[in-house]
């Protein structure tokens, strides 16, 4: 056993003084004010030989390619190794797009591009070429200056200190894909219908939690794992690291202000913060294409979980849970083990057949055919499943395989485990409950960003999410991911 070291640092990720593009939906949207400030947090954990600095960003994505650009941008003389940095992303939908975002390697709208008569273009939603705008290149210079910012901080602030571990359970994840007695599924499915069934899967209400404190038993952090993305305010035209930050400030009001708050977004790629059954609808959510409801019975549930109140819900529903298991902390840790290890997993791509090729494309001419003036973001969602299956076939004929950064870690009888997916619920509740930790945390959206991973039912259920171009695996790759994350966890116990 060792003495454990820990550092934190919080670095801004807002860009003063300038609006940023918007990732998260299918149509294009630009930023006004700030509702919650956003930020990159790091963790550093060194314990005898080994290491590990943790990022978890305010950001849709974290793909390989920042990764990538971050670990660049250090020092050689950094003090830790490099390829023991991770970066995670809590999924808001409200913080700043930049190039490369997605590892997807195909894309349905360039497809659709590609196959689009002459003289017929898309049109965006939104136009703005302001040079207050923050994007592309420029915003992603930008993130990784910060990123690194913060990873050297934690490093350079570490000391010796002290971890506790907690456990939370709060009902913020919902399953939100509906399936219908045709055995069809849809992402955000309207249920009142005669031929709604049930939902996809269930939920993961567990919140694995971890303290960290100084020598004097002093509180220094907070780590949360949740199982459901940072995804209540994802229609809005404002930043904000939605409830996230709130948990963050919740925190902060009983703690003080100089508390850290780590969150790492659980596998939960099914999941979102509304109940199907108890629909509760808003405004801002009529420019997403894949949500339609043709009546909305009013429903005495919770508020809107597209707006501000829904989201200072849950963020109450997370915040009293951690401040319960604070208030239950008497067993301190001051010496561990703690042993890191990154790998390198080959994933297959997902494959689509000859025949679905031909179909997808002859949809795609009708499509054409029909249409009149340029293409919309609606019609790039509605083709979306067409235009992916012609990206993934084209794809498929130099490509089979492709490499992913996997990190798993022991720190004492806790395991760590990421994945690169907006992975389904299931795939993390089979490798926890195999686990041999004590306690496992799982992240997803960590080190890459290769879209959803679908279970096999979701898949022969249809729509976003489950058809080929939302992502890169398919249930094959995902059962692969995960043996060998069990296997690897369980080496370490």
């Amino acid at each position: 056993m060792n003495k454990i070291k820990i550092g934190w640092s919080e670095v801004s990720i807002v860009p003063e003084g300038r609006r940023v593009n918007l990732l998260g939906q299918l149509y294009e949207r630009i930023s006004g004010e700030v509702e919650t400030p956003i930020s990159v947090t790091a963790l550093a954990l060194e314990c005898g030989g080994d290491h590990m600095v943790f990022v978890a960003c305010d950001l849709g994505t974290a793909s390989e390619k920042l990764l990538k650009a971050v670990r660049e941008y250090l020092p050689d003389n950094c003090g830790f190794d490099k390829k023991k940095l991770l970066i995670s992303a809590i999924h808001t939908h409200a913080s700043l797009g930049y190039a490369d975002c997605m590892d997807s390697f195909s894309s349905s709208l360039r497809a659709l591009t590609a196959l689009m008569p002459e003289g017929v273009k898309y049109a965006p939603h939104v136009t703005d070429t302001s040079a207050d705008i923050i994007r592309g290149e420029e915003a992603k210079q930008f993130l990784v200056e910060r990123i690194a910012k913060a990873a050297m901080e934690a490093w350079n602030n570490r000391a010796e200190g002290a971890y506790a571990c907690g456990f939370g359970r709060a009902a913020v994840g919902l399953c939100r894909r509906v399936c219908y007695d045709d055995g069809s599924a849809k992402m955000w499915g309207d249920v009142n219908s005669a031929n709604f069934t049930e939902l996809e899967s269930g939920n993961d209400s567990g919140i694995e939690l971890l303290f960290t404190y100084d020598k004097t038993k002093r509180l220094t952090g907070v780590v949360a794992n949740i199982a459901c993305p940072a995804q209540i305010l994802e229609h809005q035209n404002y930043i904000s690291s939605d409830y996230v930050g709130k948990v963050k400030g919740l925190i902060r009001k009983k703690y003080g202000e100089d508390i850290n708050f780590l969150c790492m977004i659980s596998p939960a790629g099914d999941m979102c913060p509304r109940d199907m059954i108890r629909w509760v609808d808003s405004p801002v959510c009529k420019n997403d294409p894949n949500i339609y409801r043709e009546k909305v019975i009013p429903r005495r549930a919770d508020p809107s979980m597209f707006d501000i109140k829904g989201c200072e819900l849950a963020a109450k529903r997370v915040a009293n849970e951690i401040l319960w298991a604070l208030d239950d902390v008497t067993e301190y840790v001051t010496e561990t083990e703690l042993v890191h290890n990154t790998l390198t997993v080959e994933m297959p791509l997902r494959r689509v057949t000859i025949e679905e090729y031909e179909n997808a494309k002859r949809t795609i001419k009708e499509f054409f055919d029909n249409l009149e003036g340029d293409v919309s973001y609606e019609d790039n969602a509605h083709m979306q499943i067409y235009s992916g299956i012609v990206a993934r076939y084209q794809l498929q004929q130099t490509m089979d395989l492709y490499p992913v950064e996997v990190h798993v870690a022991r720190l004492g009888d806790i395991a760590i485990a990421t994945n690169p997916y907006e992975l389904f619920l299931n795939y993390g509740n089979q490798v926890r409950a195999r686990s041999l930790a004590k306690q496992t945390f799982l992240c997803e959206l960590c080190c890459g960003s290769y879209g959803y991973l679908p279970t096999e039912k979701a898949e022969r259920g249809g729509h976003y999410s489950g058809f080929v171009g939302s992502g890169t695996a398919g249930h094959e790759g995902g059962a692969l991911l995960v043996r060998k994350t069990l296997s690897e966890i369980n080496k370490l116990f």
